[in-house]
């Protein structure tokens, strides 16, 4: 499955989170780390699913970057 990530630059790190799965987040001191930590969440979420007999949430999620003039 792939689910869309959105990952945020705060001050002193990177936080992300999963819209398609809410409460899924993760926070980091690097983008990289980020991503990775939320990749760990996603795993563990769909386990603790798949542990309470529960469907995994349909990713319906998606992105897109828009130029707008400033």
């Amino acid at each position: 499955m792939e689910y869309t990530i959105i990952i945020e630059r705060g001050q002193n790190s990177f936080g992300a989170y999963v819209p398609d799965l809410p409460g899924c987040v993760a926070a980091a001191p690097t983008r990289e780390e980020a991503r990775e930590l939320i990749r760990e969440a996603i795993e563990f979420h769909l386990e603790g699913l798949t542990e309470a007999g529960l469907p995994f949430p349909e990713p319906l999620s998606v992105f897109e970057k828009i130029s707008v003039a400033a």
